[in-house]
């Protein structure tokens, strides 16, 4: 038996499969990720996109922490609102509904194309030809639509049926006029020739050349507002993650201007305020408290990413005094779906990477000749909290995605991200909290139920005992239980390596795989 040599947990087998040969090859967890992330756009299509953004948060084995930045920016001119092509379609979970804002007026600059670049040439030891080729021979031969895959068509189907080209990519070869199906062979050849003059070309392509040129001439076809020095001005931002103590454990976590990490830093410790450390995992004292943190997480959303002008919401939401009226507050009261994906790495040396990404739900606009569809974050409403419309020019936009390093007291560490809309934060939340407080192994912290609060609503997923929910149900009359579990509790994707080795947890709830390499 070999020793391992590492640990990988993603959204689908191909785009752990990707990460898995990098690392059998000699690559590290950087290589490893950036193979996954290129795979992902091929297994995991409506989640994740060159078209879109993400974060990559990065532990080398001295330690050393980075977030690389590469999320979607703002235009730098808008259109009247008149001229822009902006319309709503609704996501239908089976359980709950959620609008978003589709066409070329919701696309913002995309940053994924140059972060992996960045990735591979700071942290990598790989070529990207190499790192591209399991994602390339993948779109080229063809991927089995799994049940996951298939669900998620379902839900988002209005965009991807909303013009020929998206029906024609996407659509069912048994039942013409429907969108793909479970164990129908998706083959994506644009996407196969893309991806491969990319990673021989180079970055250049996507922001300086014929593709830059396409979607601006595309933008100002249909009513969109990129324009070519979009593209050309597009950095990856390099920045410190936030440090949180939490028990006697660390957390690294996206730091602002996305708002994900710092709530999650918020909440934990607004936890560690409120809980002197002796719950019970699932009890009614338990739940209650995480709900009533979670709610009071999304006032602290509005007071200091919405309401306020403060300049640095982690500084404010994590000072002593905004936690003392927090805590008083909740005390008194204790008588988006979104296309994201998640993909965490562990190495032989030592290093780490946690990165998530996100397309929204895909704007309905393919780059010609690419098999590749363009965000909508503008029409996200999660992410424009002062309106659509509203946004300011050439900034890099907020997000919940936030992924994370855990660092235990036996030196055990652990690389964690979660998919889901506005329910990244208690996901995560709910995670960190089953590793540090319950001391729970990766897979269980991952596959116990959640819950989700907010606008004084509880969602209550199945899983919790009778009885602790019908008297959660009474200090929250206005519920919903859920039958089973299910992608709107999120999806979280953690590996971890210590004493005992390494080990990994993929949710189960958007399909997610995990392996010991």
């Amino acid at each position: 038996m070999h020793k391992p040599i590492g640990a990988i947990a993603a959204g689908h087998p191909d785009t752990a499969a990707a990460a898995e040969l990098i690392l059998r090859e000699g690559g590290n967890a950087f290589d490893a990720v950036v193979a996954a992330q290129l795979t992902a756009f091929v297994a995991e299509p409506v989640l994740t996109s060159p078209g879109g953004g993400g974060f990559l948060l990065a532990e080398k084995e001295d330690g050393m922490q980075t977030v690389y930045d590469f999320f979607v920016q703002t235009p730098l001119q808008k259109q009247p609102v008149s001229r822009v092509q902006f319309a709503p379609i609704t996501a239908d979970f089976g359980e709950a509904r959620q609008e978003f804002h589709i066409g070329a007026g919701s696309v913002a600059a995309p940053g994924m194309v140059k972060g992996l670049f960045a990735i591979q040439r700071d942290l990598g030891t790989m070529p990207m030809t190499k790192l591209a080729e399991y994602a390339i021979a993948l779109a080229k031969k063809g991927m089995t639509v799994n049940a996951f895959q298939s669900q998620i068509f379902d839900i988002i189907e209005p965009i991807y049926r909303s013009t020929d080209e998206t029906l024609r990519i996407f659509g069912s070869r048994r039942e013409p006029g429907r969108l793909i199906r479970e164990g129908e062979i998706l083959k994506l050849p644009e996407l196969a020739s893309f991806l491969e003059e990319l990673a021989a070309d180079g970055e250049e392509l996507f922001y300086r050349g014929e593709i830059a040129r396409t979607v601006v001439e595309l933008c100002s076809e249909l009513g969109g507002h990129l324009t070519e020095e979009d593209f050309h001005s597009y950095r990856v931002v390099k920045r410190n993650p936030l440090l949180l103590g939490f028990r006697k454990s660390r957390v690294s976590i996206n730091p602002p201007p996305s708002s994900g990490g710092v709530l999650i830093a918020f909440a934990l410790k607004l936890m560690e305020e409120m809980n002197s450390g002796d719950l019970q995992f699932g009890s009614v004292q338990h739940l209650a408290l995480l709900a009533s943190i979670q709610d009071m997480t999304h006032k602290a959303k509005l007071d200091a990413f919405v309401n306020s002008p403060y300049d640095n919401p982690a500084e404010r939401l994590l000072d002593p005094g905004m936690l003392v009226d927090y805590k008083r507050e909740i005390a008194g009261r204790m008588a988006s779906f979104r296309g994201t994906t998640q993909i965490s790495v562990a190495d032989r040396h030592g290093n780490l990477a946690s990165l998530t990404s996100s397309n929204g739900e895909g704007s309905g606009v393919m780059i010609p000749g690419t098999g590749v569809m363009l965000n909508n974050m503008l029409g996200e409403e999660d992410l424009n909290p002062g309106g659509f419309h509203n946004w300011q020019a050439g900034q890099r936009m907020t997000s919940m995605m936030a992924p994370a390093i855990l660092k235990l007291p036996d030196g055990t560490r652990a690389a964690l991200g979660s998919g889901g809309s506005n329910r990244i934060r208690s996901a995560m939340m709910q995670v960190l909290m089953n590793l540090a407080e319950f001391g729970l192994d990766p897979e269980v912290a991952v596959s116990s139920p959640r819950i989700h609060c907010e606008e004084g609503l509880l969602n209550i997923e199945a899983g919790f005992e009778n009885r602790v929910v019908e008297k959660l149900a009474r200090h929250y009359p206005d519920h919903k239980t859920w039958k089973e579990k299910t992608l709107f509790f999120g999806g979280v994707h953690v590996v971890s390596h210590g004493p005992n080795g390494y080990a990994g947890a993929g949710d189960e709830r958007r399909g997610g795989v995990a392996g010991i390499v």
